[in-house]
């Protein structure tokens, strides 16, 4: 009974803060044409990069979910945000521009995690390898250490993914309070009384990768425990 409480906290711990960010962002995707007068999601992040002189960036509309591309230069709003005229896209869209304004000039926190991102998808390949074949080395060795090595070269491959995301999580919030608040604040793009429900967005926002670190955690806690045996 202890043990299944505690996985039920762990499951929560990790799922609860995806399933908040997805109520917060339904929640004020209503009314829908509520910034119809002023612009799109898409038409703001245009106005906003242009006022930031990024006009080598683009805005495109895609369904990989919102981000900021500092490869092809491009701010990528899914659909809703895109074409909407929602608090949630045109705050979603000033949370991209922030992206493309950290890359602009060169911040060191998103600097060190475009060069970590390329680190972590090699190390997540390797660890998916190693930890697959350790069972495999151990049949044929029937050597423990040689599955224990296995599975170490795994972990520490994992760790590198565990580690993008906490570097991710002070970028994010810096987008969200650093850059498109103070925007959005000083820029008067909001209706009165729309700014503290922003606030409620732009967290839900920088908290998208909350549950991503928390997985990434538990699963690197988990192979740590497998090989402690």
């Amino acid at each position: 009974m202890f043990w299944i409480i505690i996985l039920l906290i762990i499951a929560i711990c990790v799922f609860l803060p995806g399933l908040w960010v997805k109520h917060v962002m339904e929640k004020y995707r209503q009314p829908a044409d509520r910034y119809r007068k002023q612009g799109s999601g898409g038409e703001l992040a245009r106005h906003l990069l242009d006022s930031f002189g990024l006009g080598n960036v683009e805005v495109e509309e895609t369904s990989a979910g919102d981000h900021y591309d500092p490869v092809a230069k491009a701010v990528r709003l899914t659909p809703d945000n895109f074409s909407g005229y929602s608090l949630t896209a045109v705050t979603v869209a000033a949370h991209e521009v922030g992206h493309a304004i950290q890359d602009s000039r060169g911040e060191s926190l998103f600097m060190a995690r475009q060069k970590l991102v390329k680190t972590a998808m090699v190390g997540e390949r390797i660890a998916g390898m190693m930890l697959v074949a350790a069972p495999l080395v151990l049949m044929l060795t029937r050597l423990p250490q040689a599955g224990a090595i296995t599975i170490m070269i795994g972990v520490v491959s994992m760790a590198l993914s565990t580690l993008v995301h906490l570097v991710t999580l002070p970028v994010e919030f810096d987008a969200s309070y650093g850059k498109a608040l103070p925007i959005l604040q000083k820029g008067g793009y909001l209706y009165d009384g729309d700014l503290e429900h922003a606030e409620k967005i732009l967290k839900a926002a920088a908290l998208t990768y909350v549950a991503a670190s928390l997985t990434s955690l538990l699963n690197l806690g988990r192979w740590i425990a497998v090989l402690r045996r």
